[in-house]
């Protein structure tokens, strides 16, 4: 076994990396679902999807790589997805920067006294498929998908957006312990 020395940046960087493939894996696992979902049994059908399969994906990708997954959002669907209070200020950067057309970056930031580090990116709506679950309720969110959304989502926070808006946020929590077994 080889010993190797390593400077925090080069650590830093290696997270950075890591996070970004492992949030575009999660958005594709996601992504991919959810089409499959919506050819099976349309549109209300993928929403039953996204309630019972969404989180297992992510905490398969978690426990895949050794790491936490999620999404966070101030507007979300799913009540698990609201911002801890880590998140919080991150995600009100990433708002602050959409709402005056500055565009955001993945970031990362050490927690836990430095043994973790919290990598986040932006997550923005792509494109017209994703409106007619988050769109405009008056116009792009059929009636038989709002029946399904108001049923298993009472609180839903996530409509009423257009493509290129902020949806909110992956958060990785990737351990500095896991980064290093990767350099």
């Amino acid at each position: 076994m080889e010993v190797k020395r390593l400077v925090e940046s080069e650590i830093i960087n290696e997270a950075m990396i890591w996070g970004d493939s492992i949030s575009k894996e999660a958005q594709q696992s996601l992504i991919t679902s959810l089409q499959d979902a919506i050819a099976l049994n349309g549109v209300p059908g993928a929403i039953d999807f996204c309630n019972i399969q969404a989180l297992p994906i992510l905490s398969d990708l978690s426990q895949k790589y050794g790491v936490q997954v999620r999404r966070a959002s101030n507007r979300y669907r799913n009540p698990s997805d609201q911002p801890t209070d880590e998140e919080k200020p991150i995600l009100e950067a990433y708002e602050f920067n959409a709402e005056n057309g500055n565009k955001s970056d993945p970031n990362i930031q050490k927690v836990e006294n430095g043994e973790v580090f919290l990598y986040t990116k932006p997550i923005v709506i792509p494109g017209g498929m994703c409106l007619s679950c988050h769109g405009d309720p008056k116009s792009e969110i059929n009636e038989a998908t709002l029946q399904k959304l108001s049923q298993l989502y009472p609180e839903d926070k996530a409509k009423g957006h257009k493509v290129g808006d902020l949806r909110g946020m992956w958060s990785i929590r990737i351990p500095k312990s896991e980064v290093v077994k990767r350099l």
